[in-house]
């Protein structure tokens, strides 16, 4: 009820003022089963223009602070993310990847779309940087179909650093579902060398992430994104 109420009432008519996305390739995106998004990163608005343009309901993994918060904007976060659907997940500690993965695919055993990021953050300079390797092995594992999704303009729409939306143009590239091969959680595991060579895994995620880079027109970083500025040297 929520879930539709802020996407066709609230703020799903705000978001297609702002941005007028434009979408293509939506036909790839399966109508019923399980489905894994993975996306580019450039604005804190791209998980919502992401489930607005999308018939089918989008789960995102969030994590866990949006849910213990206190004080009225923690409570209306908490309710706010738990109203439409969001999984929390503790992103700290030992066992979060794997308590993240887990998360992931219950979403996916239910027959839903599980979107995510691989980046892991916002693009700090609208390059498309090294991914992590979560979304590759749950689809590894699962056999769930990854849909790889190029975002623009939402960086225009909702500039870093920046508390109120500008107007501006969004797009949304939808590509073709890529299916990957059953791999062993032991071949899976994300090793400390981190290279093509050392798993199946972190060699399908390169390849994801130029994908991603060379459909939208940007460089591509062979290392992982910061929070803070550009880590391009």
């Amino acid at each position: 009820m929520w879930y539709r109420f802020f996407k066709y009432v609230l703020v799903g008519p705000l978001l297609r003022l702002l941005g007028r996305p434009a979408v293509e390739g939506r036909r790839h995106v399966p109508r019923t089963g399980p489905v894994i998004i993975a996306a580019n990163h450039l604005a804190v608005l791209d998980s919502l223009y992401l489930a607005l343009v999308l018939p089918r309901r989008v789960t995102f993994l969030a994590k866990q602070e949006y849910f213990t918060g206190t004080g009225l904007e923690g409570r209306f976060l908490r309710w706010f993310f738990t109203v439409l659907g969001q999984v929390p997940v503790n992103r700290t500690g030992g066992t979060a990847a794997a308590d993240a993965l887990d998360a992931a695919t219950k979403i996916l055993e239910s027959g839903d779309i599980w979107a995510i990021h691989p980046e892991g953050t916002r693009s700090p300079d609208g390059c498309v940087y090294r991914g992590r390797t979560g979304a590759l092995r749950v689809a590894m594992a699962t056999g769930a179909p990854v849909i790889p999704v190029v975002l623009s303009g939402t960086d225009k729409v909702n500039p870093r650093g920046t508390k109120l939306p500008r107007f501006g143009k969004v797009r949304i590239s939808f590509g073709t579902p890529r299916y990957y091969p059953h791999v062993p959680p032991s071949r899976a595991t994300h090793t400390a060398t981190d290279t093509p060579a050392a798993s199946p895994v972190r060699a399908a995620t390169d390849e994801l992430m130029r994908e991603l880079a060379a459909r939208s027109g940007r460089d591509y970083v062979d290392r992982y994104a910061t929070t803070f500025g550009s880590n391009r040297s």
